[in-house]
C-alpha cells in the first residue's frame, strides 16, 4: 500500500541535517505501523511524503520516490492522493477550514459531492463512535486541545479513506479519549485500513500495533515487529528517548510540601455563552508549588489558565497574596501562559531572539543568561534557526524556555510537554523544578502522567469548570491519580 524508495529530503531554507536520509520500507495494506522516535528524527516528516504535503506544500530537495496504493506522490495532484489517504495533524487547528464542529466533520463529504442523506447518515455513526455528539455544533475555537483533536480524527474518518496518517493524535487527549482513540484504530484495522502512527505516546497502542519503525536522526535504526517491541526492558525504551510502556505508579512518589504561604483563589467567573465555564468561588494554592491542574477534556482547564492570567476581560475573581490584591490587569503584568498552540507566540527570526525578547534589561547583558536557558533545554545548537523551522517537539521547548527567560512570578503552561520525547520532557521537569526553588508559583496543565510524577507536588482537578478536589501527594490522592490514569 505504501512504499518508500531511497528517499531523502531536506526541508528549504533549513539549516539542520537532512529531515530524512535515504530510506527505503514499505507498509503492506491494513497493517498498522507506528512511527517513534525522540522530537526532530523525521517521523513527520514520513507522515507528510505518504499524504503527499511533500512535495506539494512543503518545498526542499527530494531525492527518491513514495507510492501509495501503486501510484507516485510527487507524480499526481495532491486532491487525488486526499482520497486515499486522510491526516489528523500534531495542531489539529491547521487543518480546519470551519468555524463550527459539525460543518467541519462534514467538510470532505461536501467537497467529494456525498448526497444529503448520505452525509447525515455516516455524521451519525461517526459522531457516536468518537463519543462527539455533545460537540455538534459548537465553536471549534471554544473547544479545548483535546476537543478539537477529537473533531480532526472524526472528520479524516467520515470519508472513509484506504490509509489513515495520525501525527501525535493522543498529545492533547485525555485518558478516555485516548482509549477511545486506540478503539478506534482497532475498529480501521479490522475494515482493512492502512494506518501509520507518529506518536511519543506509546502504551495506547500495544494491543493495535503490527509493526514498529524506530527513527534516530532522519534514518530508520530498528523495524520490528511489534510484539518484539513491547517485550523490550523499560531501561531500553528510556535510553532510546521513548514514553514508557508500563502506566505510572504514583504510589512510588515521596515529594511533600513544607509549611507555606498559600495564595488565594476568590469568585473566578467565566462564561463564553450563557452557560458557566468557570466557576470557582475559593482556592487556595501553596505558593512556590508546581501545580498540576488534571481534568477531562473540556473540564475548563485552559479557560481557568486564561482568566488567572488576566487574559480573558470578561472574567471575574482575584487573585490574594500575602503582600498584594492582584486584579485581572495586574495579572496580566506578573504572569507568564504558555499557549497549547505555541504557533501563536512565536515572534522573532531566530531562537536566541525568541528568548531574549522577554528579558528584562539589555540584550547584550540578557545574552549570556539566554544561551545558559537555551543548553538547559537542549536548543543552543539551534539558536540561530527560525523558531517556525523547528519541529513541533523543538517549538514547544522554545517557548518554555520564553517562559523561564520572562521572570515572572506566576507562569502557566498549557501541555508544555505535548509532543515532546522521554529526554526532554525530563528535562522540562527538571528546568520547571528549577524554577520552583526560586520561590515561583507555577500552573501545569497536562495529560502527561510521567511529567505530573517527575515535578508536579499539588494539584487541582477540575470537572465542568469547577475544582472537585485539590491537595498534595496524600495517600487518597495517589489513588485518585492512579485510578484517573489508568484508563491509558
Amino acid at each position: 500500500m505504501i512504499e518508500f524508495k531511497n528517499v531523502s529530503f531536506c526541508y528549504k531554507d533549513s539549516e539542520q541535517a537532512n529531515s530524512l536520509h535515504n530510506i527505503s520500507f514499505h507498509i503492506k495494506k491494513g497493517e498498522v505501523v507506528l512511527l517513534c522516535g525522540k522530537s526532530g528524527c523525521g517521523k513527520t516528516t514520513i507522515t507528510r511524503f505518504i499524504n503527499g504535503l511533500i512535495p506539494h506544500y512543503y518545498d526542499g530537495e527530494m531525492k527518491g520516490d513514495v507510492t501509495v496504493d501503486g501510484k507516485s506522490v510527487s507524480q499526481q495532484p495532491i486532491y487525488e492522493t486526499a482520497k486515499l489517504v486522510g491526516s489528523v495533524f500534531q495542531n489539529p487547528r491547521s487543518q480546519f477550514f470551519n468555524v463550527d464542529a459539525t460543518s467541519e466533520i462534514v467538510f470532505g463529504c461536501e467537497n467529494m459531492g456525498w448526497s444529503l442523506a448520505d452525509i447525515q447518515q455516516r455524521l451519525s455513526l461517526i459522531a457516536h463512535d468518537f463519543n462527539v455528539e455533545n460537540l455538534l455544533g459548537r465553536n471549534l475555537f471554544h473547544l479545548s486541545g483535546g476537543e478539537k483533536q477529537k473533531i480532526a480524527c472524526a472528520a479524516v474518518t467520515m470519508v472513509n479513506p484506504d490509509v489513515l496518517v495520525l501525527d501525535e493524535p493522543a498529545s492533547n487527549l485525555d485518558c478516555k479519549s485516548i482509549r477511545m482513540l486506540a478503539d478506534i484504530i482497532s475498529i480501521w484495522k479490522r475494515e482493512g485500513k492502512t494506518v501509520v502512527i507518529a506518536e511519543h505516546r506509546l502504551n495506547y497502542l500495544r494491543q493495535v500495533a503490527d509493526r514498529v519503525i524506530y527513527m534516530e536522526s532522519g534514518q530508520i535504526a530498528e523495524d520490528v515487529p511489534a510484539n518484539y517491541f513491547w517485550k523490550m526492558p523499560s531501561a531500553e525504551i528510556r535510553r532510546r528517548g521513548l514514553r514508557s510502556l508500563e502506566p505510572v505508579d504514583f504510589r512510588k512518589q515521596k515529594k511533600a510540601l513544607t509549611d507555606t504561604a498559600y495564595l488565594e483563589l476568590q469568585n473566578f467567573r467565566f462564561s463564553y455563552s450563557d452557560t458557566p465555564n468557570l466557576e470557582i468561588h475559593s482556592l487556595n494554592i501553596p505558593q512556590g508549588a508546581i501545580v498540576g491542574i488534571i481534568g477531562n477534556n473540556g473540564a475548563g482547564k485552559t479557560t481557568f489558565a486564561r482568566c488567572l492570567c488576566g487574559l480573558e476581560k470578561k472574567a471575574s475573581g482575584q487573585l490574594r497574596t500575602a503582600e498584594n490584591t492582584l486584579n485581572r490587569k495586574k495579572r496580566l503584568k506578573n504572569s507568564y501562559l504558555v499557549m497549547q498552540d505555541v504557533n501563536h507566540q512565536l515572534f522573532t527570526e531566530s531562537v536566541e531572539e525568541e528568548i531574549l525578547i522577554g528579558m528584562p534589561g539589555k540584550e547584550d547583558d540578557n545574552r549570556l543568561e539566554a544561551e545558559n536557558i537555551l543548553g538547559s533545554m537542549d536548543l543552543l545548537q539551534l539558536k540561530d534557526l527560525h523558531p517556525l523551522s523547528l519541529s513541533g517537539g523543538q517549538k514547544q521547548r522554545v517557548a518554555v524556555a520564553s517562559a523561564i527567560s520572562s521572570y515572572r512570578d506566576l507562569l502557566v503552561f498549557d501541555e508544555p510537554t505535548s509532543g515532546l520525547d522521554y529526554h526532554h520532557m525530563v528535562e522540562v521537569a527538571e528546568n520547571l523544578n528549577g524554577i520552583r526553588a526560586l520561590g515561583k508559583t507555577l500552573f501545569i496543565i497536562t495529560h502527561d502522567p510521567e511529567l505530573i510524577f517527575e515535578c508536579c507536588n499539588y494539584f487541582v482537578f477540575m470537572e465542568q469548570g469547577r475544582v472537585t478536589w485539590n491537595g498534595g501527594w496524600t495517600a487518597e490522592n495517589m489513588q485518585r491519580l492512579n485510578l484517573f490514569f489508568s484508563t491509558i
